[in-house]
């Protein structure tokens, strides 16, 4: 306790992550992640999946198609201000954030790039020519980082299959980048890797809801930490 009184955890902030899903493969699905440079100060070589915090240009860029009405709805549970924009933008974010870390397009090439693009990274992803698709992204969990940190996230984690991925951009993933070193690895085998502990729970997590088939109306974890309890709870 500093003098005049405890120190406020700072408001978490909303963000957005996306799990990359190939199912086309043999025996068990594989996911995408990427290891984060060393001297990041936040979850330093520790291997992710891409994502980040969301941006007011997310909120302002145009999709090609929708979120699923469920997916939309577990979206907006709990959450201050409910709106089909907000829920929109957050899958948006979690989409050019993975297109910023590993500089992978989600989206439908043959639908076209849409005029009047945020400037900056969603610029740059219309320069792919591809535009965002939201039907086949899925919502997975929600977790807030527990007070107490110095940084805390009210992250929502996105699933959406490889097959979704309509370009890539050479070059984003290199020795001094946000992320390292990209690797696919089967779901059974992920655990090896040197991962933070929301990821473990995300991976457990995506296991279940593949066992079930993924399906929309399903009800989604919500992790989080109140009065010192770690709670889990489904919305």
């Amino acid at each position: 306790m500093r003098e005049g009184g405890p120190v406020k955890a700072p408001r978490p902030k909303d963000a957005a992550t996306l799990i990359i899903l190939d199912r086309s493969r043999p025996a068990t699905p594989w996911v995408l992640m990427g290891k984060r440079h060393g001297r990041h100060a936040f979850m330093p070589g520790k291997y992710v999946f891409p994502g980040g915090r969301l941006e007011p240009a997310d909120r302002r860029m145009p999709v090609a198609e929708a979120l699923h009405p469920h997916v939309e709805a577990k979206l907006n549970a709990r959450v201050k201000r409910p709106s089909p924009a907000f829920a929109r933008a957050l899958a948006l974010a979690a989409i050019r954030e993975t297109f910023e870390e590993t500089g992978l397009a989600i989206g439908a090439e043959s639908a076209g790039a849409p005029e009047g693009a945020p400037p900056g990274a969603w610029t740059r992803f219309c320069a792919t020519g591809v535009r965002p698709t939201l039907g086949h992204v899925d919502f997975l969990i929600r977790a807030i980082t527990p007070p107490g940190r110095p940084r805390r996230f009210d992250a929502r984690f996105f699933v959406v299959d490889a097959e979704r991925v309509a370009k890539r951009v050479d070059g984003v993933v290199h020795a001094e980048a946000e992320l390292v070193d990209l690797v696919w690895t089967p779901l059974d085998k992920a655990r090896e890797l040197d991962l933070p502990r929301i990821t473990l729970t995300a991976l457990d997590e995506l296991a279940r809801a593949l066992a079930c088939g993924l399906q929309k109306e399903r009800p989604r974890p919500f992790y989080r930490e109140l009065r010192g309890r770690s709670l889990r709870e489904e919305v």
